[in-house]
């Protein structure tokens, strides 16, 4: 995986990034530009002229290049400003081509450093983990196996039934070449019998093999929706709040995109099985088993419902290191991916964000304030560059008081910076006879009104993160909040510096800290 990439699944860095690029260099051209950096020596070209023209005029070459495959299909509006790009480059680094070599191999350096950071810390490599991803890996690829075969087998059928509607057709024309021969008959009947009962046989068989492949996606569903998936939100809840855990979803995307292909597969092959049973005037034409067209569809469901994910939580421009913390009237950003990553999903999926989705009882009954966007804000789906995943980027949302109050409701004992909200990303999968409807939800966000409300919302944030880590989320947490220990108080103190310091705290300064905070130690803070 290209670094940029890896920095990128990273949330960990999310904030570090615009520090390590603020007036150094634009992150956009980085990221436009990545595989082109990456592909350079600018450790070299920042100690040698030459080279760094070289390099300079590489990424100038590059980036007419792209600009003239923009042009060629008609990709120029939504795409990028390569000529933008290109201009800012000559306009600052023409004259000093070894200057941008030093800037791009410092940056360079520093994201090796951040990521090195990161793998020190984070839990993926855990002799455990390893070893259930592997069974995943294993389990994936044996079902893509398993699907091949079958298909070979529904091919053959095929030439089967082909030989068979052959013979039907033409055996009494050829008895009556042979007069005198009474015998033919009787032998072309017992040929004509003896395939059909083979290839009754063998679509039994082809069946088996089907409910066994469903058998064993239904248990590599159930891990990754009841298992792989909470985990992986659970590490993204961690790293909101400077955890340093591996947020990417390379792995969960390979496997919901595999079971999904399979799982579409198999109610292909299905149908291709009923096709040809009525192509064919099969005496069980009518007789196609629907159990494994129902099992099918509904470990098909299952997996898309649990398809969409948050993969960047709601987090502000202007305060990237604090994520989960919205303003009324003030822009901030999120982004889904879609996990299930097959072609027949792109563009089908339009995604609506709603705030406080489904909650709006408890929100009423306890009279928490009340928010809306500003604007229909929904996306559709599309393939995000390079890594090819189906993204929607919400990159203007907003949101605004909302004045109306039920009747009714009750006095509102919590202050402003410890209502949690959520917002939902909801849309709805309608293919080949498929409807689904899905949702995802943001991980809980406080609305302050004030930015000297930040430094409280984000002591809230953390108290939640390590106490609510299971949907459906618990928006009333602080309303008798449950305590904290002071291993997981200390643990979250820790992340504090090591996201932003790239250390943690040892046991002497958390022994420190533990005193100011709660004095004489006890077990819950």
């Amino acid at each position: 995986m290209a670094q940029w990439g890896e920095m990128l699944r990273l949330d960990l860095v999310q904030g570090r990034l615009s520090q390590l690029y603020e007036r150094k260099f634009p992150r956009h051209i980085r990221h436009c530009l990545s595989f082109c950096i990456e592909s350079h020596d600018w450790d070299s070209a920042a100690v040698d002229e030459n080279k760094a023209a070289a390099c300079f005029h590489a990424l100038l070459l590059y980036l007419e290049q792209q600009w003239n495959r923009s042009v060629q299909d008609s990709n120029v509006l939504p795409g990028p400003d390569y000529p933008g790009m290109k201009d800012y480059l000559v306009r600052h680094f023409q004259d000093e081509p070894q200057n941008l070599a030093r800037i791009l191999s410092g940056c360079l350096q520093d994201e090796k450093q951040i990521l090195a950071s990161a793998s020190q810390y984070q839990g993926r490599g855990s002799p455990a983990v390893e070893h259930q991803w592997r069974d995943l890996d294993n389990g994936v690829d044996e079902l893509k196996r398993q699907i091949m075969e079958v298909k070979k087998e529904i091919r053959s059928l095929e030439v089967l039934y082909e030989n068979h509607d052959y013979i039907e057709k033409t055996w009494q024309s050829k008895v009556e070449q042979y007069v005198g021969l009474a015998q033919s008959q009787a032998a072309v009947r017992e040929e004509c019998l003896r395939q059909a009962n083979f290839i009754m046989r063998t679509k039994e068989m082809v069946l088996v093999e089907i409910l066994n492949i469903l058998k064993q996606a239904e248990q590599i569903v159930a891990v990754l929706t009841d298992v792989e998936l909470p985990e992986w939100k659970r590490r993204q809840q961690k790293a909101c709040v400077g955890g340093p855990v591996d947020t990417s979803l390379d792995h969960l995307q390979k496997w919901f995109t595999t079971v999904a292909e399979v799982l579409l597969q198999v109610r292909q092959l299905l149908q291709k099985l009923q096709e040809q049973s009525k192509k064919y005037n099969s005496a069980d034409a009518s007789g196609l088993p629907g159990e494994p067209e129902t099992f099918a569809l509904s470990l098909l469901t299952k997996l898309l419902a649990n398809a969409l994910v948050v993969e960047k939580q709601p987090v502000m421009p202007s305060i990237p290191q604090r994520p989960l913390i919205l303003k009324t009237s003030v822009r901030f950003t999120a982004a889904v991916r879609f996990l299930a990553n097959l072609p027949e999903f792109k563009c089908l999926l339009k995604v609506k964000p709603v705030f406080d989705k489904d909650v709006e009882e408890a929100l009423i009954m306890n009279g928490l304030r009340q928010f809306a966007f500003y604007r229909d804000d929904s996306k559709v789906l599309d393939v995000d560059s390079p890594a090819g995943g189906l993204v929607a980027e919400f990159a203007h949302m907003s949101i605004k008081e909302s004045k109306m109050k039920a009747k009714g409701s009750c006095e509102n004992r919590l202050g402003v910076t410890e209502e949690l909200h959520i917002i939902k990303f909801v849309t709805v999968l309608q293919y080949a006879g498929l409807r689904c409807n899905i949702e995802a939800s943001s991980l809980p966000v406080v609305v302050v009104s004030s930015t000297n409300q930040i430094p409280s919302a984000w002591a809230a944030l953390m108290w939640c993160s390590m106490l609510s880590s299971s949907e459906p989320r618990n928006l009333l947490l602080f309303a008798d909040p449950p305590p904290l220990s002071w291993q997981q108080l200390s643990q979250v103190l820790s992340w504090q510096f090591l996201s932003v310091g790239q250390r943690g705290l040892n046991e002497n300064q958390l022994s420190m800290l533990r005193d100011k905070i709660v004095g004489e130690y006890s077990p819950a803070a």
